[in-house]
């Protein structure tokens, strides 16, 4: 499907004809096509061959001959005359936290800024200070933005990852001399952000998988071609390395490019002690002239013979290895959380704010994923930018959830709101109406340059509200745009625990907020989570998936995780 690639063009358009400064209406109907083309259920391309572009709203007659002609050639004329006048890196400056489009077209009509480079270049030699309405306090925040977005094209979001990398194993799994492929390396263990993509495959014909892998669409450049081990750069930029490798080698292979480097570090040592060596061809007994392979088709039985239990990827990290390697204690790996054991989510977002379907479409695809419950939780008032319900909408969407609820029978949907916490750590809505509410969400979505005591004091108030169950992305991360924001950690932790509030591991890629890390600090500290994807279209409830990975690398058992619960359990576990 072309979707993603036809509403990313289309995004794009908009944006530079808004640094050019063009007609407003212009710019949105741009916006509005890009929005609705990524939320499209079925292939865009097909719609076009059927003439059925029109019948999707926001495509009008110029922008559907826009998507043919793009279809058809893979190229569009308008987009090269437009870059021809407005520089298509002007949307790196773009993605620059605290810019925009205003700023970039200012600082492109007054000193010709064009690249992130010669951004950071006039920030610091005082040109930008020159500029009207420029003041110090922006050219920090530009500085500091282009530091964060920097360090953003080190690595790709999870959810980036996992599109290249299903693709890919997708296409390989269509060879019939294909009999295994794995992604390895930290997408396996399930890391946050991923630097490259590591595959290990097991093939009757190495030399046709490589022929394959080198060929495909996805591929920009071949930086190695080999008779066992490629190498690749995908049109995302990303590295992309597969190895063939033979099937009785495979277990310990697997094991060995699953990492991480501190884990296999671990895994030699316990072999040396025993008078073996592990490596990715398998594990061997060290004999006086010789040695014997004692295993290497399975990853569990390279573990039996090195006397370990199985340990699941997302534990093969520095983090925790106390609690797998230490010898003066039973070698205990915990049953971790699976998908399986979702129930339901508190945390998505229908057309009453700024979500793309309704709440019986939610509700659907909840159905479908074989939930029990749904909450749907739509932005407070304060937040306008997001569309955040007023009263009266309240009281409708109410009507509008005991409607539908009067249709299941093993279904609920429940009645939340993401609430805004002000500057001053008070919440949107009073005690009333947060008392109306099934599931109350306290989350922060303004004043992230406040100071660390500030930011603390208002997630601890949120905490201790009597009607709060649930603090949504604890730490404002907005992967590739904003880095944790400074906050007092363990004292939140100390206020969730106290006052019986849930931390959510946000499962949206460019948050995956709570981190592992901070899920495994928070653990210790006694408090209990929830998982949910923060949808504002029903396809976002498939990210589960990340949140679930996240958990598991934080140690989290079914137990740790609110929404793996039945709804009467829930209610039970949200009483202050």
């Amino acid at each position: 499907m072309k979707n993603k690639e036809i509403a990313d063009l289309l995004k794009r358009m908009g944006t530079l004809l808004e640094i050019k400064g063009e007609n407003a209406f212009k710019i949105r109907a741009y916006y509005k096509a890009a929005d609705n083309i990524a939320g499209l259920s079925e292939d865009v391309a097909v719609v076009s061959e059927e003439g059925r572009l029109g019948e999707i709203p926001g495509i009008g007659k110029t922008i559907a001959e826009k998507i043919g002609e793009w279809l058809a050639t893979g190229q569009l004329k308008a987009y090269g005359k437009l870059t021809a006048e407005v520089p298509e890196t002007l949307l790196e400056i773009v993605d620059i936290p605290t810019v925009g489009p205003k700023k970039a077209h200012l600082f492109f009509d007054k000193l010709k800024i064009t690249t992130i480079d010669q951004l950071r270049a006039a920030a610091t030699d005082g040109r930008l200070a020159q500029l009207p309405g420029v003041q110090q306090k922006t050219i920090d925040n530009i500085l500091h933005g282009i530091g964060v977005v920097a360090k953003g094209m080190e690595r790709i979001n999870r959810g980036t990852a996992d599109q290249i990398a299903s693709e890919i194993v997708a296409d390989l799994r269509q060879l019939s001399c294909v009999r295994k492929i794995d992604v390895a390396g930290s997408f396996r263990r399930g890391r946050e952000t991923v630097g490259d993509l590591d595959l290990l495959a097991e093939a009757t014909d190495p030399a046709e998988v490589m022929r394959v892998f080198t060929g495909l669409p996805t591929v920009a450049a071949v930086q190695a071609h080999g008779d066992t081990k490629s190498s690749v750069r995908t049109r995302q930029n990303v590295q992309v390395d597969l190895r063939v490798v033979d099937g009785e080698s495979y277990g310990a292979a697997l094991l060995y490019f699953t990492g991480s480097k501190y884990f296999n570090i671990k895994l030699r040592q316990i072999a040396k002690k025993g008078g073996m060596k592990v490596n990715e061809y398998g594990i061997f007994k060290e004999l006086k002239n010789s040695e014997r392979k004692l295993a290497g088709q399975t990853e569990k039985e390279c573990f039996a013979v090195l006397g370990l239990p199985f340990v699941p990827p997302e534990l093969r990290e520095e983090m925790g290895a106390a609690e797998l390697f230490d010898e003066d204690q039973p070698r205990r790996v915990p049953d971790l959380i699976e998908q399986r054991h979702i129930k339901g989510e508190f945390h998505v977002h229908s057309t009453y704010s700024d979500g793309k379907n309704t709440i019986a479409e939610m509700a659907d695809k909840a159905k479908e994923l074989g939930y029990h419950y749904l909450a749907v939780s739509d932005h407070s008032q304060a937040l306008r930018v997001a569309h955040g319900v007023v009263e009266a909408d309240l009281k409708r969407k109410r009507r509008e959830i005991d409607a539908l609820n009067t249709k299941e029978k093993s279904f609920g949907i429940l009645m939340g709101s993401e609430v805004e916490i002000d500057t001053n750590g008070k919440l949107d809505y009073n005690d009333r109406i947060l008392s109306e509410f099934d599931v109350v969400i306290a989350a922060i979505h303004s004043g992230f340059q406040q100071t660390s005591q500030q930011l603390t004091k208002r997630l601890v108030n949120a905490c201790r509200n009597k009607h709060v169950n649930i603090i949504a992305h604890p730490l404002g991360v907005h992967f590739g745009k904003r880095e944790p924001y400074d906050v007092d950690f363990d004292e939140v932790c100390r206020a969730a625990a106290d006052n019986n509030v849930f931390l959510e591991i946000n499962s949206f890629p460019i948050r995956l907020d709570l981190d592992s890390s901070h899920v495994y600090a928070a653990r210790r500290h006694g408090v209990k989570f929830v998982i949910n994807t923060d949808a504002h279209r029903a396809e976002h409830m498939d990210y589960m998936k990340f949140g679930i990975s996240i958990a598991r690398r934080g140690w989290l058992g079914k137990a740790d995780v609110l929404n793996t619960r039945t709804w009467k359990q829930v209610a039970a576990a949200l009483k202050k």
